[in-house]
């Protein structure tokens, strides 16, 4: 039988080799710097543009994580209203997406604000609007309390044949465990946030206090920590999309991790060198919001209807598949021969192009 790190007797007292997670961590932090001063140059509507795209790809990324696929535009849209963004092509969002958005802007939004239960759970049911998770109703705003069906597992693999990577404590601990996590959140002042991010992610999600949604929470927890380690509301690289392209690694190490012993070193580093790649993949965020910006800027003169800038927004946003003039119908709600005169406008201003390749359907492209 496994033995858990909150099995052992000197749980939580973490340790790490502080010595050899310095360098590393040093050039973390002045990366961090570099990217922040960068930004602090970029001028206020490319910084909100830029935030708006982080913001969208890190709740796409977190609720990718574990296995949900959410509308990128109801995304971007609900995050664009609740920043109070004047952008073009926004749409109706669901309660759930609402929901998911509300949590991350609550966690680098009020960055500075002490954690507790309270927000916690209020965290909790705004991931489960519905007081079920799928098919299953579960404890929602609370702590779980299975006392019954203890232990939560953490398993993989078809019925009947499951393997048991992971088994939290037992909820009778979860009072106690939480407020000690809580404490430790809200007074620990010595230790580096980048540090305490990574320590966080990993106590959280090994408490493993809710009946779902764990995962999500720690991730928002961590970003909540990194907010504070670049002391901005405003966020420039995603951890959780970072995390979904490195999943495999995430779900290895913290399995060995929590199989492991009171000294998390390997879990550090791998969260650094995660939160490294992470500000390396900024560059792509920042290059589409520059592309995006020397657009509009090319064509501030050019006149344009609100649908086709409601296309062109979108296609310079990352449009997924191909831009044909039913799709444009269907996006704008408006009849084909419309769309087919306001694509033919576009054409003629050099702005699109019919697409080479063609097939059974036209479609376009932007002109770069």
């Amino acid at each position: 039988m496994s033995v858990y790190i909150h099995q052992l007797p000197h749980w939580p007292k973490f340790s790490w080799n502080q010595e050899s997670l310095t360098p590393l961590l040093t050039y973390i932090r002045n990366r961090q710097g570099r990217l922040m001063g960068r930004m602090e140059a970029m001028g206020f509507q490319l910084k909100a543009e830029a935030n708006l795209k982080t913001l969208t790809l890190d709740v796409l990324k977190s609720s990718e994580i574990e296995g949900e696929l959410l509308d990128v535009e109801q995304v971007r849209s609900s995050i664009a209203r609740k920043l109070g963004l004047d952008i073009a092509g926004l749409v109706p969002t669901d309660r759930y997406v609402d929901g998911v958005v509300e949590i991350l802007l609550d966690a680098t939004q009020n960055y500075q604000h002490p954690l507790s239960a309270d927000r916690l759970y209020g965290w909790h049911a705004a991931l489960f609007p519905t007081g079920r998770s799928g098919m299953h109703k579960i404890t929602v705003g609370a702590w779980r309390d299975n006392t019954k069906d203890d232990p939560m597992q953490v398993v993989s693999g078809a019925l009947g044949k499951e393997k048991v990577h992971f088994e939290a404590p037992n909820a009778d601990r979860l009072e106690a465990e939480m407020k000690q996590f809580i404490d430790w959140f809200n007074e620990d002042i010595y230790l580096d946030p980048v540090i305490k991010a990574a320590v966080a992610h990993l106590w959280f999600i090994t408490i493993h206090p809710f009946d779902d949604g764990n995962g999500r929470i720690a991730r928002a927890i961590a970003d909540m920590l990194l907010s504070r380690a670049d002391e901005s509301a405003q966020r420039f690289y995603s951890m959780s999309a970072q995390i979904r392209i490195e999943r495999k690694q995430y779900y290895e190490i913290l399995e060995s991790t929590q199989k492991g012993s009171m000294d998390i070193t390997e879990w550090l580093t791998w969260f650094l060198h995660c939160l490294d790649h992470a500000l390396e993949a900024n560059t792509e965020i920042l290059s589409g919001v520059l592309k995006k910006a020397r657009f509009w800027e090319k064509h501030a003169t050019t006149i344009l209807n609100m649908r086709q800038q409601n296309i062109l927004n979108m296609l310079l946003d990352g449009f997924e598949g191909k831009l044909n003039s039913s799709k444009w119908a269907k996006i704008n709600k408006t009849s084909s021969d419309t769309a087919l005169r306001d694509i033919q406008d576009l054409i003629n201003k050099n702005i699109l192009v019919k697409e080479v390749d063609g097939g059974r359907s036209t479609s376009y492209i932007l002109i770069e």
